[in-house]
């Protein structure tokens, strides 16, 4: 099978993708009324930096997020670690962890979790606005369970379960959703990458506990009941998303690679994704990635009627060496986004991988 066939049937594959992408194309009547769109943040900073550009090309661990058919190229073990100053000057910490693992010549799984931290918040009350009687800790995870297959030498696809949990003093929601990819590798040097996900698919949210109650006083006679309120039940913010990406490979030690995403929200303004990655190998025990990206709504560049803070301009880098007596590839990556109007969101983190 030839290069130019393997490209038409691609194009057949994506057509028909994106004609059937009405079903979670945008409403602006909805946007805000999702639940969990923590869902909607990418906890890690190599393909943060780049503006989720490569859901064709990411592999490892962050394919969790982005597409998790990129999951099936991992080696052997990768393990990561990053935080994200979320929101920038909110106050709001993101901290990642997570572990792939490779069970046989095809087959990967691995589990990931994502936490905010939120601090301590007052407990304030109609009759005591100013607080300063206890305090109390948000909480908004997702534990990730993931498994990925490499059918071929060009066709990978994988599936992904995340478990939510969003909770408040004496509030609290849980839920499940799932994702599912696909990633077609083809061209005489595997450069051309093609990448299909639809992510966060599952049953509604809905918060429950003694925060929906109200007190009633009954003035007559001193006595004092409950009302308790009906929650409505909340979506998730389901997507689909698709992308493609080529590499330019120039020698053997450097090559550029350039990414497109379309990401059809379903419950936000559907949204555009470029992004560069020049990979350079220095010596033969490092390398060295910088990463640039933009990413905009399809509504343009008015931020008056924009319903994403998280479009704009990205850019960031990674450093991999080996390390230690078995010379295991340990990695420091770096990944910075304007975030309108919040200013500029960081991320650091680690990967160890063992081969």
């Amino acid at each position: 099978m030839n290069l130019v066939t393997n490209i038409k049937k691609c194009s057949v594959v994506a057509l028909g993708v994106l004609l059937g992408a009405t079903t979670f194309a945008q409403n602006e009547d909805r946007i805000g009324s999702a639940v969990a769109s923590e869902l909607l943040v990418n906890p890690w900073a190599r393909s943060s930096a780049w503006a989720n550009s490569n859901v064709a090309s990411v592999k490892g661990l962050e394919a969790q997020f982005l597409n998790v058919a990129g999951l099936a190229f991992t080696d052997r073990t990768q393990i990561k670690f990053n935080y994200t100053n979320w929101l920038a000057g909110a106050g709001i910490s993101l901290n990642s962890a997570g572990l792939a693992q490779r069970i046989s010549d095809q087959d990967v799984i691995a589990i990931g979790i994502q936490a905010f931290g939120f601090g301590d918040i007052d407990v304030t009350t109609v009759n005591i606005p100013e607080g300063g009687i206890g305090t109390f800790t948000p909480r908004k995870n997702i534990v990730n369970v993931a498994y990925a297959r490499e059918f071929s030498n060009s066709i990978y696809a994988g599936l992904n379960l995340k478990i939510i949990n969003e909770a408040i003093a004496n509030l609290s929601a849980s839920g499940f959703a799932l994702d599912a990819g696909v990633q077609y590798v083809t061209g005489e040097q595997d450069n051309i990458h093609f990448g299909i996900t639809l992510k966060n698919v599952g049953p509604t949210m809905i918060f429950r506990g003694d925060g929906l109650g109200v007190p009633i006083f009954y003035q007559a006679n001193g006595m004092q009941a409950t009302l308790q309120q009906r929650s409505a039940s909340f979506e998730i913010p389901s997507l689909l998303s698709i992308g493609t990406a080529y590499d330019f490979i120039f020698t053997e030690d450097s090559k550029l690679t350039a990414a497109f995403n379309f990401v059809a929200n379903s419950f936000i303004n559907d949204t555009y994704h470029f992004g560069l990655d020049y990979g350079m190998a220095v010596r033969e025990s490092a390398a060295f990635n910088i990463r640039a990206g933009y990413a905009f709504e399809s509504g343009g560049f008015d931020r008056a009627v924009s319903s994403n803070s998280l479009v704009g301009p990205t850019a960031g880098f990674s450093v991999d060496a080996l390390a230690g007596k078995n010379k295991s590839p340990l990695g420091f990556e770096y990944a910075a986004r304007l975030s309108d109007p919040f200013g500029w969101i960081h991320t650091i983190g680690v990967t160890i991988s063992m081969k």
